[in-house]
């Protein structure tokens, strides 16, 4: 009898170690994690973000550049979304082999990098070909490898970190950006700041994701050192106040720019007062566990006949010139037969919070467009998302003309920007329902 009954034990305890996975399990966990990565290059690599210097070499670091992670888990799917010190977020071809590399090795399906936009960052577009910077920039083709490397490292240690979570998110509408391209007397703008705040189940912060819209163009265009500019200076008064890792999430930041005065004068006076008011809205946000965890994601490319004449030699002798040869190469390698190709991403979390990027330099009016017309909660812009893809104005800024609103330097054609942030709200309508 004994035997019977210490049998009947054992296979019962033997049942539930087998059942407790489905058990313990059943219902979907929220995770998050974060990594950052130095991504500060060597000097010797072409600077990027103004053609006034041509291909001439960074020579030192004045603010290093760094890569911020965070990877969250519905259970089901992992979404990265990563923070850039750089002019733009890489290239097309980098793009799918950070993608491929994170999907394999660390099970991230769905990846949105975001460039702050700094123009003290390196060139990330030459390759490795004839005329499009092999032999002369081999330094900088070879630094593209690296970078590519190092964020799926950053990737894959975030997701290494995966803990349950709580998420929430607070906005406020500042004035601190200003409409640098229009002339008229009310000029489109979009002033909201949001914090996107992420915590364990007990508390302890894991991330904050600053969402915000500025060009980053106040440190000297002369010095030719590395330099994350404001939006660096940001986040790392942001950190030092709260202790929290900061990742700054570029806006439509194609018409807008720092709205400096006194009390937040030059590059490191703004970076630190959006830094303290950043800090002291991120205590206002209210984290909370998901009833329903949920990742859903589109990521769609748009090809189109660029304005921009691209088979014309003339036309692109002046970019040559305003620029230089090899980085007008490898762009053409990229848009390729006189066309213009756009990303655009669409993410929703938890059905509550919508996460759009484009590629590009997108006007403020798009993003203006897309959170009033969105059926979701909470929707943010993401700009230089996923690629680049230069300016992509709004129909009002073609019209009226003016600084990235004409062909020069927005190849995309005129209404282009309003058909991609409609496709955008029809994506969220449909992940709602689903």
């Amino acid at each position: 009898m004994l035997q019977n009954k210490i049998k009947i034990i054992v296979l019962f305890a033997f049942l539930l170690c087998l059942l407790y996975p489905i058990f313990a399990f059943s219902e979907p966990v929220f995770k998050a994690g974060v990594a950052t990565v130095d991504v500060t290059p060597p000097p010797g690599i072409p600077m990027w973000g103004y053609g006034a210097r041509h291909d001439l070499p960074a020579e030192g670091t004045k603010y290093p550049l760094f890569f911020k992670v965070v990877v969250i888990d519905d259970g089901t799917n992992r979404l990265a979304i990563g923070g850039l010190d750089m002019g733009r977020s890489p290239t097309q071809r980098s793009m799918e082999k950070i993608i491929e590399k994170v999907k394999n090795e660390c099970d991230v399906s769905f990846v949105m990098l975001v460039g702050s936009h700094t123009h003290h960052g390196p060139v990330i577009e030459l390759i490795n070909e004839p005329d499009c910077g092999q032999g002369k920039f081999d330094k900088a083709i070879q630094y593209v490898e690296e970078l590519e490397n190092k964020i799926c490292t950053a990737i894959c240690e975030a997701t290494s970190k995966l803990v349950p979570a709580k998420i929430g998110w607070i906005s406020e509408q500042t004035d601190l950006n200003r409409n640098r391209v229009s002339k008229k007397p009310q000029k489109m703008r979009d002033p909201e700041l949001t914090i996107i705040r992420i915590d364990t189940v007990d508390d302890k912060p894991i991330s904050a994701l600053i969402n915000f819209s500025a060009h980053p163009v106040l440190d000297d265009i002369f010095d030719r050192r590395w330099s994350s500019d404001w939006a660096g200076i940001m986040q790392k008064r942001f950190e030092e106040l709260t202790n929290v890792p900061c990742i700054f999430l570029q806006g439509s930041t194609g018409d807008m720019s720092p709205n400096t005065n006194e009390q937040r004068k030059g590059m490191v006076g703004f970076g630190n007062a959006i830094g303290e008011y950043s800090a002291e809205l991120y205590k206002k946000a209210q984290t909370s566990v998901p009833n329903n965890p949920q990742i859903q994601f589109k990521s769609e490319r748009f090809t189109y006949s660029s304005r921009m004449d691209t088979t014309n030699p003339l036309s692109m002798a002046i970019y040559k010139q305003g620029f230089f040869p090899e980085l007008i190469n490898a762009l053409l390698k990229e848009f390729s037969n006189n066309t213009v190709s756009v990303t655009l991403t669409t993410a929703l979390i938890n059905k509550e919070l919508a996460l759009v990027g484009g590629s590009g330099e997108f006007f403020s009016g798009l993003a203006i467009r897309l959170k009033a017309n969105s059926p979701v909660k909470k929707t943010l812009f993401l700009g230089y998302c996923n690629g680049h893809s230069l300016y992509i104005p709004t129909l009002e800024a073609v019209e009226e003309g003016g600084y990235g609103a004409d062909p020069m330097f927005s190849w995309v054609p005129a209404g282009t920007g309003e058909e991609l942030i409609d496709k955008a709200c029809a994506n969220l309508k449909e992940m709602v329902i689903k």
